[in-house]
């Protein structure tokens, strides 16, 4: 079974790039532009990790994070965000995000981090 991520954000070019990478890799990819858009997925497709932008309009990260929680507490989650806004930094790890990582970011380091909390199934 492939493990399924699911990627939020509002960019379309950073949707594309983390699908592609992540794919290369041996995830399934799931995309949503916005939070309304990643909580029907989230409902139907039950992601393993959470890829999350932290700014994105409609609803905000932190509002995302919590009701992606209330469907699945276990949801695995990690959070970019282009703000270097330290307290929603804090508010997302405190409802319970694994880490951050602050755009422009490093396509090695988001892949290595998705790597450790969700090993790619070799079976």
């Amino acid at each position: 079974m492939e493990e399924r991520i699911l990627i939020v954000d509002d960019q379309y070019g950073i949707r594309i790039l983390l699908t592609e990478v992540l794919q290369k890799e041996g995830y399934k990819t799931l995309q949503a532009s916005n939070g309304f858009e990643a909580i029907d997925i989230a409902k139907e497709r039950t992601p393993d990790l959470v890829l999350l932008d932290m700014k994105i309009p409609g609803m905000d990260g932190i509002e995302i994070l919590k009701r992606l929680k209330e469907l699945d507490e276990t949801v695995k989650v990690i959070i970019m965000t282009a703000y270097g806004e330290l307290d929603m930094i804090q508010e997302a790890k405190d409802l319970g995000a694994l880490t951050h990582f602050a755009k422009p970011f490093d396509i090695d380091e988001i892949r290595q981090a998705v790597k450790k909390y969700i090993p790619v199934n070799t079976n």
